[in-house]
């Protein structure tokens, strides 16, 4: 038999040395053949829920049919359904009244499209309404609202976001909605600020229009009908009370948190809020790839990737939100990854995939798939997630914008240590053999001001204990923009960031004991 060269030996053995699994079955060429139809200008941008992100979920569900990929959504299809709802206030059906006399819509009050009534109902000032354990605010500590109208202010407490629901300072935190539910209140009355009382009849009037979709779920129906008051309402609701209506509205535009008080019982106030709903559906795409141990295989190491964006509504000429790179650069990725597992050596345990709708509308997808697992959730081992490979920042770009955004050969790693060390380490040891990319742990900060690690799919599964790692390469200037186009998509850089993710994949689904979780906390 003819001996091979030298040098072609060697250089066989390193290509051997290289390779983990069916890598190299992740190319540019496939990603983007993927990605010019999920980011196509058909699919309207995806949004949840839409026909185009029907579209994208429908690709993605016959591609792992072509592979062989086993479906794992609901009743043994690839999709798990969320449902949803969109509602409109029916205004002509709809009153409100103090004492008897009756308010008029869009001048005096403005409901929310959530339906509900009361009859006499007494009322119970609880300032914002949020109750926040870490600011030591909880305005029902000294009032029952059980049976009652809570009065709230709109908005939040001064040092208190939105977005902070998600972080330390959120951790117990309790909306108005949920606490109307949790107490037993009939209802919310807000207090408005300036900007909602200077074009009140507007504001009312956006409520007769199909509202953002929002999900049904199983606490549907403990949804509070919500109804903002005109100044005048409010002037009148707190004449000779303990504070004055004057000085709320002033504590809604400075975010002060007064103290709770019952109102007087002479003032009672009915209500009917009538809505009409348009009901409709988002999916979650689940697969997956059987491991080749017989006990092993019954445990998961679980990918994902958001396959929704922003829907249309640009202003200018182009008003299709794409989403190639959010998230369109994920969702084909983890296709990929499907597929190269699909179609190469099994590891030891099995290859989960999941798809998740929703996580522009507040990780929507991903909370409902670890609230309702397909699959035991104490049976994920690890998720890794990909939201944002595709784009590079070019040298010598000196545009603000693209500061923060990663270059050809590096990739934002968050989170992959802190709960199971194991998971990071194993990480970069595959990182270290395959393409070498610079691993750049910036956002990986616990007091990272963007709270990047709770704010994509990920989080969902580290609330849980799941050791997780999340690949991003940094907002750019088309983040959440119509630019966001396959045109500037860099393929050579998301098929080794990709190559990486099935690697660490393979190599933790490969292991003879399951990932030793060191910081449970997350």
């Amino acid at each position: 038999m003819k001996r091979l060269p030298a040098l072609l030996l060697l250089a066989l053995a390193a290509n051997a040395f290289c390779q983990i699994g069916n890598d190299s079955a992740i190319t540019p060429d496939r990603l983007r053949a993927h990605l010019e139809f999920v980011a196509n200008d058909l699919l309207e941008g995806r949004d949840t829920p839409s026909r185009g992100l029907d579209i994208a979920c429908t690709y993605v569900a016959t591609q792992l049919k072509l592979w062989g990929v086993k479906p794992a959504g609901d009743n043994g299809g690839y999709f798990q359904v969320l449902r949803y709802a969109k509602r409109s206030l029916d205004s002509s059906k709809t009153s409100f009244s103090i004492n008897g006399a009756a308010k008029t819509w869009a001048k005096d009050f403005a409901p929310l499209a959530n339906p509900g009534s009361a009859v006499n109902a007494n009322l119970v000032f609880v300032g914002h309404g949020w109750k926040i354990p870490a600011m030591n605010i909880d305005p029902y500590a000294s009032a029952n609202v059980k049976g009652k109208l809570m009065v709230v202010l709109s908005g939040t407490p001064a040092g208190f976001d939105f977005r902070d629901r998600r972080g330390e300072k959120g951790k117990g935190a309790i909306s108005p909605q949920d606490a109307a539910a949790e107490y037993g209140a009939v209802g919310i009355l807000q207090i408005p600020n300036s900007s909602t009382l200077e074009a009140f009849d507007s504001y009312a009037a956006r409520f007769t229009q199909p509202g953002r979709a929002q999900l049904l779920t199983p606490s549907d129906s403990q949804i509070v009908p919500t109804i903002t008051l005109s100044k005048d309402v409010v002037l009148q609701l707190f004449d000779g009370e303990q504070t004055s209506g004057d000085d709320l509205l002033k504590a809604a535009d400075d975010r002060t948190e007064p103290n709770s008080f019952a109102l007087s019982g002479s003032k009672q106030v009915s209500f009917t809020v009538v809505a009409n709903t348009e009901e409709s559906h988002a999916f979650n795409v689940v697969g997956i790839v059987e491991g080749s141990d017989p006990s092993l295989k019954t445990e998961y190491v679980a990918m994902g990737a958001h396959i929704d964006h922003l829907g249309m509504g640009g202003n200018g000429p182009d008003t299709i939100f794409n989403g190639a790179d959010d998230d369109g650069s994920g969702t084909v990725s983890v296709l990929e990854i499907a597929h190269a597992f699909a179609s190469g050596p099994k590891p030891k345990r099995s290859l989960l995939f999941v798809w998740h709708c929703g996580e522009e509308k507040g990780l929507v997808g991903s909370s409902y798939f670890t609230d309702h697992p397909t699959v035991p959730l104490e049976r994920i081992v690890a998720q890794l997630n990909i939201d944002m490979i595709g784009r590079s920042r070019k040298s010598g770009d000196t545009n603000p914008a693209n500061k923060m955004l990663t270059d050809s050969n590096s990739i934002y790693v968050v989170g992959s240590k802190r709960i199971s060390t194991e998971l990071g380490e194993i990480n970069e040891s595959v990182n270290a053999k395959l393409n070498k990319l610079r691993f750049d742990y910036h956002y990986d900060e616990p007091n990272d001001p963007e709270n990047i690690y709770m704010r994509s799919d990920h989080y969902n599964y580290a609330k849980h204990g799941i050791p997780i790692a999340f690949f991003f390469d940094g907002v750019h200037e088309d983040y959440h923009r119509p630019s966001d186009e396959v045109s500037k998509i860099d393929f050579v850089k998301m098929s080794k960031v990709a190559q990486t993710v099935y690697a660490t994949a393979f190599t933790v689904a490969n292991l003879d004991h399951r990932l030793k979780i060191d910081h449970p906390g997350g």
